[in-house]
């Protein structure tokens, strides 16, 4: 295979199959060898220093047993003592059975220890390890401010004198005799079952990611030549889906067109004929006005003097003036929607505009259908990449729905925008309360070419292209209904990226 056919291989393979391989092998490595491992360390250290301290206690048990026979007058202390000595000398634990016991009392001095009887009897509180640490005055510190616990030090290996390595021991003090008895483990011992346990997990985790792996890139050359065939099938589909999108849009745009008629053309009326006929009479009559006004005291016209009159009549014409910018945004609303849209998503998309847009290219209808109809928008919603027109196209059709589902003009409409921070989604919601959709037909609205409105016009296309713009930009639409309760439809939109193609 050539150089050129891999990098389209390569370019091909889908990112949506490459990503989440790489982050399981990236987090399954990451879990393993930074949470798994470590809480295995302190589990197994934890494990090892319980060890030691039941040890220490059967020890201690072992004394106890001897001093009550030289309570109950069976032995005398010189002999129980003797015996308590030659029986913890003997004990021996461990893998190769060299981990031990010692004694010494609280002065201190070594009674005993299997390993240097050469420091039997002898005074000890200026022993040292390597460190500097009088260990054994430690023990004896740690005896009477707690009774019994753990110290670290440095002590030879075993039986071996000349290999010094860390060590941690727990003692515990036997008062009827001021003794302490201790046993102790060597971190070299967990260091090595650690990395035993460490080199056997390693081995299992390389081979489960080998599996990954080969499962993978088999997952992934399939999803290369599924990939393939989908973008040749989207390719030779995009264009009737487009032309399908259009008409639609039209469909629409035909009921929302024979609404606004009648509320484009009074401004439309009023410009082109009242106001450049009053700012010619008001500038003709004026000056007559005024002087007449000053030869008649009491001059008023439509119950108003001269000093109101000067003040009123602006204000109709800046009424005027008003309804025509109306005119032009209305007008400018609905060449926008009926433009045709480009396949891009490359908008940012202010949801708030987008309904205010929506709202006013439906408002004539709205006012015909319902006499309670209320907007709430949302304060600092984030905007997300997309097409702002196909999201106000999903809107108008939603809100058009809702109006033709009114039974009774006392039936509410309302929308309502907000942010989900917990998902970081986009959310609106088209709430009425009218006649509502059965169940069974409530599973199928989403279906193309599918309506209960066929004999009115309704081409079934609506709420199927609607729901297909909202998942191209990564949302989902979602219905509830109760018959003669109403219907709530609810749009989720991410502010990442759309999920196009």
């Amino acid at each position: 295979m050539g150089k050129k056919n891999k990098k389209l291989i390569f370019q091909a393979v889908p990112v949506r199959i490459i990503i989440p391989v790489v982050l399981t092998v990236f987090f399954f490595v990451l879990t393993i060898f930074l949470l798994i491992l470590p809480i295995l360390k302190d589990q197994m250290m934890a494990r090892k220093r319980e060890m030691i301290r039941e040890l220490t206690k059967a020890a201690w048990s072992n004394l106890d047993a001897y001093h009550e026979k030289e309570v109950s007058g069976q032995i005398t202390r010189e002999k129980a003592q003797e015996l308590a000595v030659e029986h913890l000398r003997h004990l021996r634990y461990g893998p190769n059975m060299k981990d031990y016991f010692w004694i010494n009392d609280m002065y201190p001095h070594l009674v005993m220890h299997p390993y240097r009887t050469d420091l039997e009897g002898e005074d000890i509180s200026y022993y040292a390890d390597p460190n500097g640490k009088c260990l054994f005055v430690e023990f004896v510190n740690t005896i009477r401010n707690h009774g019994a616990g753990y110290v670290d030090y440095q002590w030879q290996w075993k039986d071996d004198p000349d290999k010094i390595v860390p060590k941690i021991s727990y003692v515990k003090g036997f008062s009827p005799w001021n003794w302490i008895v201790g046993t102790g483990i060597y971190i070299e011992d967990v260091r090595a079952e650690i990395a035993a346990v460490t080199k056997k997990l390693t081995l299992t985790c390389l081979y489960i990611l080998g599996i990954i792996v080969g499962l993978s890139s088999y997952i992934i050359w399939q999803g290369w030549h599924v990939d393939r065939q989908r973008r040749e099938a989207e390719e030779r589909s995009r264009y009737q889906q487009e032309q399908i999108f259009q008409a639609a849009k039209m469909a629409s745009l035909g009921t929302l067109i024979s609404g606004v008629a009648h509320e484009v053309n009074n401004p439309i009326t009023s410009v082109m004929l009242n106001a450049p006929a009053m700012e010619k009479i008001w500038k003709s009559v004026s000056p007559v006005l005024e002087k007449y006004s000053c030869e008649n005291e009491n001059f008023q016209v439509g119950n108003m003097n001269l000093e109101k009159l000067y003040k009123r009549v602006p204000l109709l014409l800046s009424d005027i003036s008003e309804s025509a910018r109306k005119v032009k945004a209305i007008v400018s609303d609905l060449k926008d929607f009926a433009r045709q849209a480009p396949a891009e998503m490359k908008d940012s998309v202010d949801i708030n505009n987008v309904v205010k847009k929506a709202v006013g290219l439906v408002k004539n209808l709205i006012n015909k259908s319902t006499e309670n109809f209320s907007v709430e928008y949302a304060q600092e919603i984030p905007c997300f990449i997309g097409n702002t027109q196909k999201v106000e196209q999903v809107v108008v059709n939603l809100l058009v729905n809702a109006c033709q589902a009114i039974t009774d003009s006392h039936q509410s409409i309302s929308i309502t925008t907000d942010y989900d921070r917990t998902t970081e989604s986009v959310r609106i919601r088209v709430m009425d309360e009218g006649a509502g959709i059965p169940a069974d037909i409530l599973e199928r609205i989403r279906d193309p070419f599918f309506t209960t409105k066929r004999d009115n016009g309704g081409t079934g296309l609506g709420l199927s292209i609607s729901e297909k713009i909202i998942q191209d930009h990564g949302g989902h639409m979602q219905f509830e209904s109760k018959p003669g309760k109403g219907t709530t439809v609810t749009i989720t939109i991410p502010v990442n990226s759309p999920t196009t193609s």
